[in-house]
């Protein structure tokens, strides 16, 4: 299988730009997911969250964790929980951080600082995708602002080292219900996988990169050109994993539907094959079905839909 593609996004400026923008176009339309190395976020930030992270999860939570899964047991497969620890933390429109709690004040400090350096770089994203889907600059961020401006939080998750992966999922297979997803995985202890062509292909760590997927919106905007892809992570023996994904999502009122740029440009299939509904319904939805396929999910917003 063809190599996970990982993208430099130092190349962007120059001579190397239209070959980047090709191989971001490449992996939107061919694997859902990427990696991004020269990033612009700074190494010693990333290196502080990854620390700071696994600390808070030794302190607070793992014995929480230990206690929650002890009466478990795993004597048989367990297909309706998933083997880890997390918290959430909410950015946009508002911030949550300092009403957390057992997070210290360095913590605290440095997620908002990476928040910060993380919604500038999914916006960045979404102008490159933009450019290569022909659409207007800030068209994405614009169909995502609603009233109050984009939803982004984080989900901060820890997966143990399990003694029965074979028997329960770290996370079981989704796709994500929003717009642009960036992660900061653990760069020693794998488990992300995608599923490409029918198999299951390991999202490979790696030091000081940050993993881009797209969400079902992105899905919906662009009409099917990209895709929202099912992903999961497997449960490991040798060691805990850790995660921190942020996701830049619409905001709850905000109105999606196929950019009509993209209907237009498909002449001979000017079909709108996906359905125009309001975020906020399509997140109740997800909320009940969100380890089902998603296909039912956008045939239950046409059904339901009054636009």
């Amino acid at each position: 299988m063809e190599n996970f593609p990982v993208i430099n996004l130092e190349n962007l400026n120059g001579e190397e730009r239209k070959a980047t923008l090709n191989q971001i176009e490449d992996a939107c339309q061919n694997w859902g997911f990427f990696e991004l190395v020269s990033h612009g976020i700074p190494l010693e930030l990333l290196d502080t969250v990854e620390r700071l992270t696994k600390e808070h999860y030794r302190k607070c939570m793992e014995k929480r964790f230990k206690e929650a899964v002890s009466s478990k047991g795993l004597e048989a497969e367990v297909k309706d929980m998933d083997w880890e620890s997390t918290f959430f933390l909410r950015h946009l429109p508002t911030s949550n951080i300092s009403e957390i709690p057992d997070l210290s004040q360095e913590y605290r400090d440095a997620m908002k600082e990476f928040a910060q350096k993380l919604e500038k770089l999914a916006e960045e994203l979404l102008d490159l995708l933009c450019e290569n889907l022909g659409l207007e600059k800030g068209y994405l961020k614009n169909a995502f602002y609603g009233s109050r401006g984009p939803n982004f939080g984080t989900k901060v998750a820890n997966y143990p080292a399990c003694p029965k992966p074979e028997l329960v999922k770290g996370l079981r297979a989704h796709t994500d219900a929003g717009g642009i997803i960036l992660l900061l995985q653990d760069d020693k202890v794998s488990g992300l996988q995608l599923l490409k062509n029918g198999q299951w292909v390991d999202v490979p760590p790696m030091r000081h990169s940050i993993v881009v997927n797209l969400g079902d919106q992105i899905e919906v905007i662009t009409n099917g050109r990209y895709k929202s892809v099912e992903h999961r992570v497997i449960a490991q023996t040798n060691g805990t994993r850790m995660s921190v994904a942020s996701f830049y999502n619409p905001a709850s009122d905000a109105l999606i539907y196929p950019a009509p740029v993209l209907l237009e440009q498909k002449a001979e299939d000017t079909e709108q094959v996906y359905p125009k509904f309001v975020f906020e319904d399509y997140m109740k939805l997800y909320a009940t079905l969100k380890f089902q396929p998603k296909e039912p999910r956008f045939e239950a917003m046409k059904a339901i839909g009054s636009f």
